[in-house]
């Protein structure tokens, strides 16, 4: 898969709200399917487990099998890359530009 399709996956998997509120949950500690389930009480198990497919898929969780729970830990790694490739830069540019103001306005 090359680096453009892993970053579309990305970016699909956060345009949802609901996969973004996982990811949040998600941050502090892992949390089993169940427990993630039950943060969306106005939506049903497979709903949930459909999100988190795609969140899978984009790579921005990790599951793991403990007996029969299922712990989905959050994977960082491909929103970074996201943010060196296109944040990243573009902050820069900006913070650089902002800098020649300021030093405009003070001259």
């Amino acid at each position: 898969m090359s680096i453009s399709d892993r970053h579309d996956r990305v970016f699909k998997a956060l345009a949802a709200p609901i996969r973004r509120q996982i990811l949040d949950d998600l941050r502090d500690q892992p949390l089993t399917t169940g427990m993630l389930c039950a943060h969306f009480p106005e939506l049903d198990r497979c709903t949930v487990m459909q999100h988190i497919k795609v969140l899978e898929e984009a790579e921005l969780i990790i599951p793991e099998r403990r007996g029969r729970e299922r712990w989905n830990h959050l994977n960082a790694v491909p929103i970074q890359q996201i943010h060196e490739r296109w944040i990243g830069p573009h902050a820069e540019r900006a913070a650089a530009l902002l800098t020649r103001l300021k030093e405009d306005v003070e001259r």
